[in-house]
């Protein structure tokens, strides 16, 4: 079977052993905060500017650090639709405040993994596994 991928990027930033996780109106599942890029964008300009529609907040470029890459069956997608989640961690300006899409933002611990989509269950198992959450 032919595996069709979606290109996203993730922002995991960790508080208190616990990830920041976002839920858009209408879903009943839970992301860790980012999406796909647009056409010409970098990684940078791309988590930057996800960042800032769902979260209000301005990522410090020279903070960026990449975490990692992990592909799962993307969520509600067709078999053998698979989503690539570049992962970075970086500081950021602001206060965390929903916007756009977003209807509510929260810190989870791996206690609600059942509550994410796939590919972020492989993202919090990591996480786990090295200690980063609880």
């Amino acid at each position: 079977m032919e595996k069709n991928f979606i290109d996203k990027l993730a922002y995991i930033l960790i508080k208190d052993n616990k990830i920041l996780v976002t839920l858009s109106k209408g879903k009943d599942t839970w992301y860790i905060p980012g999406g796909k890029r647009e056409s010409g964008e970098t990684d940078h300009q791309a988590l930057i500017r996800e960042v800032n529609e769902e979260l209000t907040v301005n990522v410090i470029e020279d903070s960026i650090i990449k975490y990692g890459v992990f592909e799962a069956q993307a969520h509600g997608k067709p078999d053998g639709t698979i989503v690539r989640m570049t992962c970075y961690e970086a500081d950021f300006t602001g206060d965390l405040t929903p916007a756009a899409e977003i209807a509510e933002i929260d810190f989870f611990t791996y206690s609600q993994i059942d509550m994410v989509s796939p590919v972020d269950v492989l993202i919090f198992e990591d996480l786990k596994n090295k200690g980063l959450i609880k």
